[in-house]
C-alpha cells in the first residue's frame, strides 16, 4: 500500500465519521430522549453561567421520569432534588410550577397540592412543561438561583425547545 491509498483510506473514514455526526445533530422532538434532553441543558446552563447562576437542570419524559440531570459547578447540593420534582410537576400537572404557586395559594383551587404525590409536588417557579403543540413530551426544572432567575431559566429552556421543534419541523 503506497502513501496515495492510505491517504484516500483515511480521507475516507474521515468523511464518513462527519457524515455520522451531522446525521446525530439531527434530533427528534417528537418524544424526550438524552440527545433532545442533553441540548436543552447545554442551554440553559450556558444562559445560567451569563447571569451567574450555578444550577441545576433537569429534564424529565413524558412520564416524569429523569433523562437528563446536570449540576453546575458549586450549585446547591439541595438544588438536585428541587429541580428533579420541578420537572416531574410540570409534567404531572402540565402547567408551569409559577403558574401552579397561584393556584396553590391559600383559597386557590389547588391549594395543599403539595403535599400529595409522596410531596413530589413543587409549588414555586423554574419549572416549565415541554410541549409539542398541546402534548407535554417533557418537563423542565431549574434551580439553584433566586425564584425569579429559575423561572427566567426555564423560560429561556422552555422557548429553546420551542424554537428547536420549530427548526425540526421545517
Amino acid at each position: 500500500m503506497n502513501q496515495l491509498d492510505l491517504e484516500k483510506i483515511v480521507q475516507s473514514v474521515v468523511s464518513d465519521m462527519k457524515s455520522e455526526r451531522k446525521q446525530k445533530c439531527v434530533v427528534d422532538t417528537s418524544k424526550m430522549n438524552l440527545a433532545l434532553a442533553r441540548r436543552i441543558v447545554r442551554a440553559v446552563e450556558k444562559r445560567a453561567a451569563e447571569i451567574g447562576v450555578n444550577a441545576v437542570v433537569a429534564v424529565a419524559d413524558a412520564g416524569g421520569n429523569p433523562v437528563a440531570i446536570e449540576c453546575m459547578d458549586d450549585s446547591y447540593l439541595a438544588s438536585y432534588d428541587v429541580a428533579l420534582q420541578k420537572s416531574y410537576t410540570v409534567v404531572a400537572l402540565k402547567m408551569s410550577t409559577i403558574e401552579l404557586k397561584k393556584l396553590s395559594q391559600p383559597g386557590g383551587s389547588l391549594y395543599g397540592i403539595q403535599f400529595t404525590n409522596n410531596g413530589r409536588i413543587v409549588i414555586f417557579g423554574g419549572g416549565e412543561p415541554l410541549k409539542v403543540g398541546d402534548k407535554v413530551i417533557g418537563g423542565l426544572g431549574v434551580s439553584g438561583g433566586s425564584e425569579e432567575q429559575d423561572t427566567a431559566l426555564a423560560e429561556y429552556g422552555r422557548e429553546f425547545f420551542r424554537e428547536l421543534t420549530l427548526k425540526e419541523a421545517n
